[in-house]
């Protein structure tokens, strides 16, 4: 079977950009609190944690398939993730798509005319290497390009 035709004014160079899915960030008050509903009571495996102190939270990951839910809790009320619960209260923050090459990926992007958020990548969970992308140039919903390590 082939591939479709790109359709008219597809900026992006042949292949696929985004691979898969990697996870769903979950902006939440308290990790603990969270992973009763995520953990206990879903029966999604807790995979890792980590405290990433260049994005201000305590993250873990947990597993669903091939993906995960990353549930994220701010270290101080002035982070990204602390703003965004004191504007909309807990709930969904993000979507991940992974990619092979981050830097890659944020060239297209920009040349695609869309706002990046990080013009250069940064370190994310697991030693990572990821961006963001802002909300207003991808349909309201903040997007996060990872490279996994």
């Amino acid at each position: 079977m082939s591939s479709p035709e790109p359709t008219a004014g597809h900026r992006y160079p042949p292949g696929a950009m985004l691979t898969a899915i990697d996870h769903v960030g979950v902006a939440v008050e308290s990790i603990e609190d969270a992973l009763v509903l995520y953990r206990d009571s879903l029966g999604m495996p807790l995979v890792h944690r980590e405290t990433v102190p260049e994005q201000g939270v305590d993250a873990v990951l947990l597993d669903a398939g091939d993906s995960h839910v990353e549930l994220l809790a701010p270290l101080h009320p002035d982070t990204a993730v602390g703003k965004f619960l004191s504007r909309r209260g807990p709930g969904l923050h993000h979507v991940a798509y992974r990619v092979t090459s981050v830097q890659d990926a944020l060239d297209a992007c920009a040349a695609a005319g869309l706002r990046l958020i990080d013009e250069t990548p940064r370190t994310g969970i697991r030693g990572s290497r990821v961006a963001f992308l802002h909300p207003a140039s991808t349909g309201g919903v903040l997007t996060e390009i990872v490279q996994v390590s």
